[in-house]
């Protein structure tokens, strides 16, 4: 070989000649990427939050005209059941006479916003707002009237709710008796009134 000649270096053509397999080639290839699409598109929707996610977090606006004295009502608030009770001058009565029966009468502990740290826990003792999950395991207490003749309770019930899972009790403000599993009372969340007839659940009170 004559080393002063170039030396001519075979092409390499990647490129299939046959039209039939260069088509399937960019078929399969285009299909790949739709099918990569449609996977992801679900998988990235699931980080966007929903109408009802985004508004769990804010007040729920209640009207309590149409409750009755003694009567409830029951709204969600960040995924928890929320009490409203309309109290009669009966139940507000109640209250009182069986502090030393409590864990925490005053409410010195935190279940409660600073203007709800009361003998009532509330904004305005006729109506009661408390969040209806019992502090111990986080079942669902019932309502339990003053004279329900139930057997689960003593005989000078005062009237509250009574957590049925584990035999927990509370008073008309939501105050855990002692000896009851549940270690403190029923959480207040914080609301204020919108109106007369109207309550901001998870707005304070200004």
């Amino acid at each position: 070989m004559n080393p002063s000649l170039p030396v001519a270096c075979p092409s390499i053509d990647t490129a299939p000649h046959d039209p039939e397999k260069r088509l399937w080639l960019i078929a399969t290839g285009v299909a790949g990427g739709v099918a990569a699409l449609t996977t992801a598109v679900p998988f990235v929707s699931t980080f966007a939050p929903s109408e009802r996610a985004r508004a769990a977090g804010g007040p729920v606006e209640v009207d309590i005209s149409d409750i009755p004295p003694g009567g409830s009502k029951t709204v969600e608030w960040r995924g928890k059941p929320v009490w409203v009770v309309r109290r009669t001058p009966e139940m507000i009565a109640a209250l009182q006479g069986h502090d030393d029966q409590l864990v925490d009468p005053q409410s010195a502990q935190a279940q409660q916003p600073d203007y709800a740290r009361n003998p009532a826990r509330a904004v305005k003792p006729e109506v009661f707002v408390a969040i209806g999950i019992c502090t111990h395991l986080g079942c669902s207490p019932s309502n339990a009237p003053q004279g329900g003749n139930s057997p689960s309770l003593p005989a000078d019930w005062p009237g509250g709710f009574f957590c049925p899972c584990h035999g927990s009790t509370f008073d008309g403000a939501g105050r855990v008796f002692k000896n009851k599993p549940a270690p403190t009372n029923l959480e207040i969340p914080p609301h204020r009134y919108a109106g007369d007839t109207r309550i901001l659940i998870g707005g304070d009170a200004a």
